[in-house]
């Protein structure tokens, strides 16, 4: 799974992550204390996090994708 990241969609990139992020954790039979604990993130970061709240760092998103296997992809384009 890759987590797109576009660009100027700040509200609706951090709804997009933390669905992502729930739907993964979800399929893994994760739950949210537990993937908090082995990504090593505070629960409180996970919860906002997954209801579309917060700002996380790149440092927790690419914690957390290496604990679900998934991949963080930032792409930059050049406007036309």
């Amino acid at each position: 799974m890759v987590l797109y990241l576009p660009k100027n969609h700040t509200i609706m990139l951090v709804i997009t992550i933390g669905e992502s992020v729930k739907k993964r954790r979800k399929e893994l039979k994760i739950t949210q204390p537990h993937l908090a604990e082995l990504a090593k993130v505070s629960t409180n970061t996970l919860y906002k996090l997954e209801r579309g709240q917060g700002n996380p760092s790149l440092e927790v998103l690419n914690k957390l994708a290496e604990v679900l296997g998934m991949e963080l992809k930032l792409e930059v384009k050049k406007k036309h």
